[in-house]
């Protein structure tokens, strides 16, 4: 997936006074042949996942296209906002292969082609519909990560072009119980612990339910791999491989690769601690630190009305129902001052005490919820509850 619209879209004119003459061509019988291009993920959230393409190459005419679904541009009005409404739209650019693999190279990544092994008929109808796709009042469509993305589409038009005769090693639509969008996700974001935490909190239980081979092909690698091990049903009866022998066209690089930092579950596990540490010494002293609870409870009431906004507007899937909700929720933010004002007068919070109660519910079953929970979460609702208990145990013990 590529921000760069404006490079992309710049030659877009003339890119398609070429993809006319197709047609012409085609009606002299002049075959283009199709690749898929698989390229490696790169650091960006939205390329951890890799990206597919297609290429088109007609030797007579020295037409060597490649067709990429995953155009969007960070300059639309309101993108941030649309994304998280799930009403981003992403664009087919055609741009010349040259130009496409020495971007690739620029960002470090590796990139893989796979000859498909078309008849005449299924690459001219392959070409008819990337040239139907391309016309400006086609090339834009509803970007979804998972049902509708970059990978999805070219393997459609390729199934659309040879007409459902694509046959899979697998069955492609039995729901495998290794297979959920978060187990995909989790393994794709491996070197990214930060950003798979913010997909995690983010997704919902949906997220956890077994899915098919056939959905899994939203991440491009395993496309790939499907592919490499698919047959074409001939007319005559016999199949042959989908497609040709892979090969390696750009090797990856470290170039531009950034530092460690550290992982989430050690940031929550430092803030336990000093949380902790504060909780002992405000104790001893006998002076309430409230200014801890105000951080606290804005962080939880924060990112609570995130995960409510995403659970009650966005038609992303997989997004609702979300149970960290349980601890993760807007009335923080309405209960944060209440309880300020409570430690300060230094009187008894119910909030406090109805929190400490869910909490404890929360880190008891949390192997119980229907949910994935990211463990890195446990820490922090220990700091919460932590809080909630000292306030709690304060006002119980208190002469």
């Amino acid at each position: 997936m590529n921000r760069n619209l404006r490079h992309r879209l710049c030659m877009g004119g003339w890119m398609l006074l070429l993809l006319l003459p197709l047609r012409l061509l085609a009606t002299e019988r002049e075959v283009p042949r199709f690749s898929l291009l698989t390229c490696g993920p790169g650091e960006e959230i939205y390329s951890l996942f890799g990206h597919t393409a297609l290429r088109m190459q007609q030797s007579d005419s020295e037409v060597d296209l490649v067709f990429n679904y995953g155009i969007f541009n960070f300059h639309t009005p309101h993108f941030v906002l649309r994304f998280a409404l799930g009403e981003t739209d992403y664009l087919l650019g055609a741009t010349e292969y040259k130009r496409f693999l020495a971007q690739y190279a620029w960002e470090g990544r590796w990139v893989k082609e796979q000859p498909l092994q078309l008849d005449s008929a299924s690459a001219l109808r392959l070409a008819d519909l990337l040239s139907e796709n391309y016309l400006p009042e086609n090339r834009m469509y509803r970007y979804n990560f998972f049902f509708d993305n970059c990978s999805t589409r070219p393997r459609d038009l390729i199934e659309k072009a040879l007409q459902g005769r694509v046959v899979y090693a697998e069955p492609m639509d039995e729901p495998q119980e290794q297979l959920t969008f978060r187990t995909l996700i989790h393994r794709y974001s491996e070197g990214s612990p930060w950003s798979r935490l913010g997909m995690d909190l983010c997704l919902g239980s949906e997220a956890d339910r077994p899915i098919s081979r056939r959905e899994a092909m939203f991440i491009p690698l395993l496309l790939e791999q499907a592919f490499a091990q698919a047959h074409v049903a001939g007319v005559d009866g016999g199949i042959c491989p989908l497609t040709k022998e892979e090969q390696t066209l750009l090797e990856a690089s470290e170039c531009g690769r950034g530092g460690a930092w550290p992982t989430p579950m050690t940031c929550s596990l430092m803030l336990l601690v000093l949380v902790a540490v504060l909780t002992g010494w405000e104790w001893k002293r006998r002076r309430w630190l409230w200014g801890v609870d105000a951080l606290l409870l804005t962080a939880a009431g924060v990112t609570g009305s995130i995960l409510a906004f995403l659970v009650c507007f966005s038609s992303h899937p997989a997004v609702s129902p979300n149970w960290l909700l349980l601890m993760l929720h807007p009335l923080h933010l309405l209960a944060m001052p209440w309880v300020v004002w409570s430690e300060i007068r230094g009187r008894r919070n119910g909030y406090m005490q109805v929190l400490s109660a869910i909490l404890i519910f929360f880190i008891l079953f949390w192997s119980l919820i229907p949910q994935n929970i990211p463990l890195s979460i446990v820490p922090l609702a220990l700091c919460l509850l932590l809080r909630c208990s000292r306030h709690v145990i304060r006002f119980n013990t208190k002469k």
